[in-house]
């Protein structure tokens, strides 16, 4: 076993003894990054003592632990009490959990997103659960009295072999709760777990399918109204006037007035949103009316001027500047194009590229481009607020609630303490949950009519609304020598408003001489975190370039990554590089193996790899034509995400970013005319349909002690370039430009 300091004190660790029924509590405020689940098998026990931040041991050996994340079906709720359950030592079938409201006070890391939960919460959880089996076995030694080395645990029983003695948690967990809490404690050897690795299904999948009210825009409560908003009709326009009247007397409405949200001089965070600040509200009884009257309103609106704001990111503060006037879809390809041809931000730079290329026998350049896309999330956003005096309550989806709360606090006057904040589950996320903007209007309206209200956007305000993933473009430049050895590489990718570069990724540190740079473009077009940040672009045009570097270097394109793999681990070039290549290579040889790439025609299927959010990935995509229309037979794809934790519920999770992928390289695309967001239902958003999606997926983990990482997001990018790179096999024609599926269409295809 391993010895682990458990790091808790009597603050952080709090032991409350339960009532006259017994059991113990155990809470953890330093348990952040943790969500767990619910299951019935034992009934509820007669007493345990509940907090916000725990782990709760019943007198009937019952566990539950709280859920400090939100779930917005990344499945954390099954897999981290799995994580709990195995170090404790407890039947699985006894362990329940239930979704924390927002606590900083015991939580930190409330924040769901960044494909960070499993990996920030692998040590807290297991040591949580070891903590707690340890005070349990020396409270059946100190009752026994028997030295608690010879005491043994399984599914929640305490043995004492030699004696004959044994007890269910629950006859000891009062005992325990009054002990002192163990400086040092033994995790599990990873060859003893019985949980962790084993598939268990998800502990909430009754509920999603028989329709439980699990979802906050499914909330209702009495005296509760509806309000929806109207906001500008195009970026970079604001209210000029509004006619109240005009609907106030229409069958329920309550009220019509403007608010505003952010003002200019308020010191923002990077998940505040920088449009739509100033907004129409319409409260109504029901959500009926309060759509009616929104379409009779009669708002005029007048252009913005530019201004700029003080937002403190992860970088530290800077002043951005949100320029004035509507955009367009076209002024920013032919600004972007302008700007790629400018001198940029060095990132990286080793060796001498200038040179390389001047001296190289072959040169090849190519560059790549990708729209704004929307998220669409099936839940369209909404938030149920009650606002009363000094007090709130929010009840709404939300993936980073402890960077709203500030926003909240000033915009509502009062402090944070003050204002109460309940996670629902979220249907859907994808990084644009992050934005806490409709927690906000809703917490304001309520304030200013003094009355609970559930804030709900239509699908068209939440399309239109933002917020949106960045359009990108990057020019890729590689320089062989006479024997179609790879020597010189050249990234220059930008976007607006943000660059998509990663600079110290793959190829760097197996080139001798590389060089990459970044630009971006400022807009008050609302941008924002979307499945895989910025590697969701440049992930795909990266390894769409290599695979066309390795046919100029007249290479397999596994072979040709692997070549560059080895030399990155026995010789790299600088020393910030930010991958392993061993693991790197690791499941490029697995996917290879798996799809018998070695032994097949592989004249219709690409390949692709990438490392991003701390998993390694690699995904091999068969592609056909039928009826002029493409069918997408297979997927094959191997992830190195370090241990596994639930492999059924992992998997799934890889098939959705895999389908998500394909439908977002072929169809996505968000564009903008004079503002105006062209694309506002899903009429109009063409997404991938049933009979699209691959016919078969497979997903192959590497076998590894290693502590796991994340899965939410990693295996998206790399089927862009898959996706691509087979459609080049197929048609003879390269693909540089999302989506895809239009240049398909205009050679004929039916999309």
């Amino acid at each position: 076993m391993t010895n682990l300091k458990t790091p808790i004190d009597r603050r952080s660790f709090m032991k409350v003894s339960a009532l006259a029924g017994g059991g113990m509590m155990l809470s953890f405020s330093w348990l952040a990054g943790c969500s767990p689940k619910e299951q019935e098998a034992l009934g509820l026990p007669d007493e345990w003592y509940e907090l916000n931040s725990y782990i709760k041991i019943g007198n009937n050996g019952r566990i539950n632990l709280m859920s400090p994340n939100p779930e917005f079906g990344s499945n954390v709720k099954t897999s981290m009490p799995m994580i709990l359950a195995e170090e404790l030592d407890v039947d699985w079938e006894n362990v329940m959990v239930e979704q924390a409201d927002f606590f900083p006070e015991r939580f930190d890391r409330q924040f769901t997103g960044g494909s960070m939960g499993i990996l920030l919460g692998w040590k807290p959880l297991r040591t949580a659960g070891a903590t707690a089996r340890q005070m349990l076995v020396n409270a059946a030694a100190q009752t026994w009295n028997v030295p608690a080395n010879e005491i043994t645990t399984s599914e929640g029983v305490l043995t004492h072999t030699a004696s004959g003695k044994k007890a269910g948690y629950g006859e000891v967990a009062s005992l325990a709760a009054t002990l002192e809490v163990p400086e040092e404690v033994e995790l599990k050897e990873i060859s003893d777990f019985k949980i962790v690795g084993t598939s268990r299904k998800n502990v909430e999948a009754k509920n999603i399918v028989t329709g439980k009210p699990m979802f906050s825009i499914d909330h209702f409560e009495d005296g509760m109204l509806v309000a929806m908003v109207a906001h500008p009709p195009a970026f970079g326009l604001k209210v000029k006037s509004v006619d109240a009247e005009s609907v106030k007397n229409m069958p329920g409405i309550r009220d019509v007035f403007v608010f505003e949200t952010l003002k200019d001089d308020y010191e923002r965070n990077g998940f505040d949103t920088t449009s739509f600040t100033e907004l129409v509200a319409i409260v109504g009884e029901t959500t009926w009316q309060v759509m009616n009257a929104r379409k009779q309103l009669k708002v005029e609106w007048e252009g913005t001027t530019d201004k700029k704001v003080v937002v403190a990111g992860w970088g530290g503060k800077q002043e951005v500047t949100i320029p004035g006037g509507t955009e367009s879809t076209a002024g920013h390809k032919s600004r972007m194009e302008e700007m790629a041809q400018k001198p940029a931000q060095v990132l990286r730079k080793d060796g001498d590229p200038e040179t390389a290329f001047k001296n190289a026998a072959k040169v090849i350049e190519r560059t790549y481009y990708a729209p704004y896309l929307a998220h669409n999330c099936m839940e369209p956003v909404n938030c149920f607020a009650s606002v009363k005096g000094d007090k709130a309550e929010l009840y709404g989806p939300i993936q980073a609630p402890e960077l709203i709360m500030q926003t909240l606090s000033a915009c509502l006057g009062m402090p944070k303490e003050n204002i109460h904040l309940r996670l629902s589950r979220m249907g859907g996320g994808f990084g644009q949950r992050a934005y806490g903007h409709h927690m906000v209007e809703a917490a304001m309206i309520s304030q200013k009519i003094q009355a609970p209200v559930k804030m709900v956007y239509s699908r068209e305000d939440d399309m239109s609304y933002g917020i949106y993933r960045p359009t990108y473009t990057a020019t890729y430049r590689a320089g062989l020598d006479e024997n179609n050895n790879l020597i010189a590489f050249h990234v220059k990718g930008g976007g607006i408003p943000e660059h998509p570069v990663a600079a110290n990724r793959f190829p760097a540190g197996a080139v001798d001489n590389y060089l990459a740079e970044g630009w971006f473009i400022n807009s008050n077009i609302t941008i924002g975190a979307f499945r895989a940040p910025r590697s969701n672009f440049i992930g795909g045009a990266e390894q769409s370039f290599l695979d066309e570097v390795a046919e100029l270097a007249g290479k397999d394109p596994i072979e040709f990554r692997l070549e560059l793999f080895d030399r990155a681990k026995n010789n790299p070039v600088g020393e910030n590089n930010d991958y392993d290549p061993d693991r790197y290579a690791g499941v490029l040889k697995l996917v290879r193996d798996k799809a018998k790439w070695n032994e097949s025609d592989n004249s219709n299927r690409g390949v692709a790899a990438y490392f991003c959010h701390n998993t390694y990935v690699a995904e091999i995509l068969e592609l056909e034509m039928k009826n002029n229309t493409p069918v997408i037979p297979k997927v094959i794809a191997a992830v190195d995400c370090g241990i596994v934790i639930n492999p059924d519920a992992a998997a799934n999770m890889g098939e959705g970013a895999i389908v998500d992928g394909i439908g977002n390289a072929l169809f996505g695309e968000m564009t903008f005319e004079d503002g105006v967001p062209q694309k506002q239902n899903f009429n109009t958003y063409r997404m991938i349909r049933q009979t699209e999606a691959p016919k078969s997926i497979e997903v192959h983990f590497v076998e590894n002690d290693k502590d796991p990482t994340g899965l939410g997001e990693p295996l998206f990018p790399p089927v862009f370039a898959a996706l691509a790179n087979a459609m080049y096999k197929v048609t003879g024609k390269r693909f540089y430009n999302q989506p895809f599926g239009k240049e398909l269409q205009s050679a004929g295809t039916r999309m």
